[in-house]
């Protein structure tokens, strides 16, 4: 199929734009020769039925056929290509001949437009010719297989175009772990011949996730009733996605086009499994305006605070929480796999953080899997799946299970763009284990935590004042700066040595008067600062009600976890290497995050120095034989 490129496109079509060409022919090939065996049958019986409305036409063919389109000209690619003659008109007319029900898949990918850019440079015909000798019919190409020449050309033609595939394309690798974690806690619902399930993907790009997890699911149950939904902004990905799910047997309008940020295409509808790799670092300031008009909504899906404009990942996860089946009488409850960036982890905005806020406040996150790094088309960045569920089972409420999956990968023999590792089955398996074992999984690549331990409150933490006073030079050079200050204060302050620090207003004054020199309030308040901050030799100051007096100039902040005591996390983390350190609760900041890399890092013993020293000594004496080698030149 890449073929064409180079044979019939080239010279013609800029390289970037080859899979603009590609991808449809793909499309309308393999549509073709799903309709092969029966289309005469169906023409007729579509014929017979001429004077009834097109969408009750369709659910006859349906009904008698099992098809949910179909193609009622008496053309196909063949008998276009064996005439030169009015191939674009008669291409037109053929795929005009599709049910109407499929009819946005040609417009999405301007077709007929594209057709003319070929017919006009005479290159139609062989492009025509090409592909109606490809075989892609189902008996040669399972939908499995088809779904996997889809991912080699739309990852070629977005590779060419200079977008990042991953935009589009979720790695197969990704998505089998993300549902294998989703369906694992519903194996008991999945059985019998009964069972129904929803499968709902914001960011449907080619319909990936929903094909993968449908096949999942229907290899659990064969009788298991699965319907998709899905909604997709980008015209060639919604026409390739629609077409995909077409191909693998699914509902014509199981994708639908539109904005999910500004518009939800499904409305009040709640899913049981919802799948979503949003783009990463999305600007939505051109949404905006519909999003905080949606926001003033209460309980509404952005009414939990707004992120920066910059980024709209945490929107989509709001947005994906909000569509979760309620927990049903049976205990089942919707469930979620999202695939984000580090950012929703930690950002502190105020919107990401009350997001967070809202997500740990209902208990909504079960689990956050971290994923190796290079694993995605068009990013090589640390990636993460967070699990929602709406109704978690009794052993993991209240609970948030971490799992590190950094390392669980292999090299690919080809790298695809930024896609250098994947993830095989017995590592995905590695990670179920530890999903399934929970408290129990490895603590090395598994951690579970409570919602507390992600609320934290960024305490300050200040210097006490010290009680006695010691004028040292460093101190008389750091007043000599004041206009105020003159010579005759060095003796002054130096007699004021051991004088209680809590007296120094009083004594200073009184000093300076003794030897005909004012004391200027500026310059005691400024001695006052220098002695908080330089001196430590003494008892530490408290004012008259008995608090204690801060050194000025002095401040850090202490961030603690909810979960922790702040008096033992200070006497564990700050005292033994500040004793004078006080710090004060009610000025305390609150907000969330999730310290992932932190909790799993592992520090490196260093090398030892002398090991580093003979390296060096080493390399210089490379370094200078090869200079003596070219002067010698």
């Amino acid at each position: 199929m890449w073929d064409t490129a180079d044979k019939y496109l080239r010279n013609i079509v800029d390289e970037e734009d080859y899979g603009d060409y590609i991808l449809p022919f793909t499309v309308l090939r393999r549509l073709e020769c799903m309709l092969a065996d029966t289309k005469q049958e169906v023409t007729a019986f579509v014929a017979s039925l001429a004077t009834m409305p097109p969408h009750l036409i369709d659910i006859a063919v349906k009904d008698r056929f099992g098809l949910s389109f179909y193609n009622v000209s008496p053309l196909d690619l063949a008998t276009i290509a064996s005439v030169d003659d009015n191939v674009h008109k008669s291409l037109q007319s053929y795929v005009d001949g599709f049910s109407n029900n499929i009819a946005d898949i040609w417009t999405s990918f301007e077709f007929n437009r594209r057709a003319k850019v070929l017919a006009d440079a005479n290159r139609l015909h062989s492009v025509v010719k090409h592909f109606s000798k490809l075989d892609l019919s189902p008996k040669e190409l399972a939908n499995t297989a088809m779904g996997d020449v889809f991912e080699d050309v739309m990852y070629r033609a977005f590779n060419k175009k200079g977008k990042a595939a991953g935009n589009f394309y979720t790695p197969r690798d990704a998505i089998k772990l993300m549902v294998d974690i989703l369906i694992t806690n519903d194996d008991d619902g999945l059985a019998g011949e009964s069972a129904l399930r929803s499968i709902y993907d914001p960011t449907a790009g080619s319909g990936g996730m929903l094909l993968v997890a449908h096949d999942a699911l229907k290899r659990m149950n064969e009788k298991i009733d699965v319907t998709l939904y899905g909604q997709e902004l980008m015209p060639s990905a919604f026409a390739l996605g629609k077409a995909d799910l077409l191909i693998q047997g699914g509902r014509p309008d199981a994708i639908k086009r539109g904005n999910t940020l500004v518009e939800d295409l499904y409305g009040d509808q709640a899913f049981d499994y919802v799948l979503s790799n949003p783009p990463f670092g999305k600007d939505w300031e051109a949404d905006e305006k519909a999003v905080k008009e949606q926001a003033k909504s209460h309980g509404s899906r952005f009414s939990h605070g707004l992120p920066g404009t910059s980024d709209g990942q945490m929107l989509f996860l709001a947005h994906c929480a909000s569509k979760l089946s309620p927990a049903a009488k049976n205990g089942q409850g919707g469930r979620a796999a999202v695939v984000s960036n580090q950012s929703p982890l930690f950002n502190s905005d105020n919107g990401p953080n009350s997001i967070r806020q809202w997500l740990l406040e209902e208990d909504l996150i079960d689990a956050i899997i971290g994923l190796p790094t290079s694993m995605f088309y068009g990013t090589g960045i640390a990636t993460y799946v967070w699990i929602l569920d709406a109704n978690k089972d009794p052993d993991r409420k209240g609970k948030i299970q971490l799992i590190d999956g950094s390392g669980q990968w292999d090299s690919m023999w080809k790298p695809m763009g930024d896609k250098r590792r994947e993830m095989g089955k017995t590592h995905r398996k590695t990670l179920m284990e530890a999903y399934k074992a929970f408290d129990q999984a490895d603590p090395a690549i598994s951690r579970v935590m409570t919602p507390e331990d992600f609320r934290f409150r960024d305490v300050p933490v200040y210097k006490q004042a010290r009680f006695g006073v010691h004028f040292t030079q460093e101190c008389i050079d750091a007043l000599r700066s004041r206009r105020d200050f003159v010579d005759g204060y060095v003796s002054v302050l130096k007699s004021l040595d051991g004088t209680a620090w809590n007296d120094l207003p009083k004594t200073l004054p009184e000093a300076a008067k003794a030897e005909g020199l004012k004391a200027p309030v500026g310059l005691v308040d400024a001695a006052m600062k220098v002695m908080a901050v330089a001196d430590d030799s003494e008892p530490a100051a408290v004012d008259r009600k008995g608090k204690p007096v801060i050194a000025d100039g002095w401040r850090i902040t202490e961030r603690i976890p909810l979960s922790e005591d702040v008096d033992e996390h200070m006497e564990r983390e700050v005292l033994p290497y500040a004793p004078d350190a006080v710090w004060d609760l009610t000025k305390a900041r609150h907000g969330t995050e999730i310290p992932f890399n932190r909790i799993f890092y592992v520090p490196e013993e260093p090398r030892p120095l002398a090991e580093i020293d003979s390296e060096v000594q080493r390399l210089m004496g490379e370094l200078a034989d090869m200079f003596g080698a070219v002067s010698a030149e």
